[in-house]
């Protein structure tokens, strides 16, 4: 055995060993696994829904509105929020494309064409007679290379499996921006059919208020009533038009709101809204468990990637204390002739193997290692934060779906009530046996609880549509 190739050995072995003894340090940490994050067996605040087994969860959203089925498959199809989120799957899947490519060998072809000059005395005076140099010199080549990493450690295996998982994170981030698109505009579509079932109210206000702005001045032409009357009575109808006259610009605020969202102008919107759909009877929610939520959600699930992500990123780290093998081989042609080019006598070749690695590298790998050590932790924060996130998004959605719909049940016994008053003090204000401003304030109370009985239908539907969202929509 030559020197030489006792010296290659020593080195390959020193090398092997230099990785292997640093074989535990990139392992990832067992405690950042997601599966210790237990989430509790139940809701809360689920107990005080009145749920039914039948419902499903789409039931929660306005399907049964025409603008929302429009507006949402508009924006499916041109909502740039969307279309950037499919982009970044797009690009996810091309550095997993060039991460598993990286596995695989690199094969590359070259020619050429070379004129070189020398000068005879730099080989020598003392020649034999008759052998001449030539001064000028044309090289023609074609080579055929190749070069492959074994990946003998899984460096490359290691990466390619972060990339392949980081499109499972993509995914899950489009179906997350999918899912709050649908929610904003549902929510939006509410906050509309609220503005014209409030429209609807005040318009039989105004038309109420009217009526007895009629009846006072015909009691004050009379002498039955003062004057006062009618003026109070002017009083309650411009409250009713000025209420109306703030509608269109909350109108305008969720117009505005649904082309940002959809990605179509502003005509397209508002024809899509033309209807006047009347929030249909808010659906009692299904109950869920929030293991069940936690598997549905797409957040929760793009951030359990980036975790296993991570800790690929760890392997590919550790991977970088060892040795690689590399193989190379290149096979052409070479002459002097552009004619013996593809004689037999002009075929090169040559094959090669060349093992390298870290032996003094003064902890700059370790430091690489620490980094996607320390982004693991941060992953597994994020996944645990997202987590705890979606408990309190659902918790709080179940909540608000149980205390409005008790504020409607509320509302709508005392809007009875007001309008039973109300109808007494007029029979008795007609008869001379009530003061105006009894029938007045009777009527502003009602007005008042009528506006907040729609208002309150309109956050009972915003809340199921909350509610969808949480528990990972469909």
């Amino acid at each position: 055995m030559t020197q030489s190739i006792r010296i290659a050995l020593a080195l390959t072995t020193s090398l092997l060993v230099a990785g292997c003894s640093t074989l535990g340090s990139g392992k990832p940490d067992p405690a950042l696994n997601p599966a210790s994050v237990v989430p509790p067996t139940a809701f809360a605040l689920a107990s005080d829904v009145v749920a039914q087994d039948r419902q499903t969860l789409d039931d929660l959203l306005p399907t049964d509105d025409p603008a929302f089925r429009a507006l949402r498959d508009a924006a499916e199809e041109n909502a740039p929020t969307l279309a950037a989120a499919l982009a970044r799957i797009d690009a996810a899947r091309a550095v997993a494309k060039g991460a598993n490519a990286n596995r695989l060998p690199s094969v590359d072809v070259d020619s050429s064409i070379t004129r070189t000059r020398i000068n005879p005395d730099s080989i020598g005076a003392n020649l034999p007679a008759g052998i001449s140099i030539d001064r000028n010199q044309t090289s023609y080549g074609a080579n055929i290379t190749a070069n492959w990493d074994a990946d003998i450690f899984g460096g490359l295996r290691a990466s390619a499996r972060a990339a392949n998982i980081r499109i499972n994170a993509a995914t899950a981030d489009a179906a997350a921006v999918r899912l709050g698109l649908i929610s904003a505009i549902a929510a939006n579509v509410v906050d509309w059919r609220t503005l014209q079932a409030r429209a609807t109210v005040l318009e039989e206000d105004l038309a109420a208020a009217e009526n007895l702005m009629r009846l006072t001045d015909t009691r004050a032409k009379a002498g039955i009533s003062p004057g006062l009357d009618a003026v109070q009575a002017q009083s309650l109808i411009a409250d009713a038009r000025s209420r109306l006259a703030a509608l269109p610009g909350e109108r305008a605020i969720i117009a505005g709101a649904l082309v940002t969202l959809t990605g179509q102008d502003t005509a397209t919107v508002l024809d899509s809204l033309k209807s006047e759909t009347i929030l249909s009877d808010a659906p009692q929610p299904p109950l869920s468990a929030p293991s069940e939520m936690l598997r549905a959600r797409p957040d929760v699930a793009a951030a359990e990637a980036r975790l296993a992500a991570a800790d690929a990123d760890i392997a590919a780290a550790a991977a970088q204390r060892f040795p690689k093998l590399t193989l190379s081989g290149a096979i052409g042609l070479l002459s002097f002739a552009l004619g013996d080019l593809f004689s037999s006598d002009a075929v090169v070749g040559s094959l090669g193997a060349g093992i390298a690695g870290p032996l003094l590298d003064f902890g700059r790998v370790g430091a690489q290692i620490d980094q996607s050590k320390a982004n693991a932790r941060e992953a597994f924060a994020s996944y645990r934060g997202t987590v705890f996130t979606a408990l309190g998004e659902t918790e709080t959605a179940y909540g608000q779906v149980a205390s409005v719909d008790a504020e409607v049940t509320a509302l709508m016994a005392q809007e009875k009530l007001e309008k039973d008053a109300e109808y007494l003090l007029g029979i008795r204000y007609r008869n001379g046996l009530s003061d105006f401003r009894d029938v007045l304030n009777a009527r502003r109370a009602l007005n008042t609880t009528r506006t907040q009985v729609a208002m309150a239908n309109g956050r009972a539907s915003r809340a199921r549509v909350a509610l969808w969202q949480a528990l990972g929509g469909s």
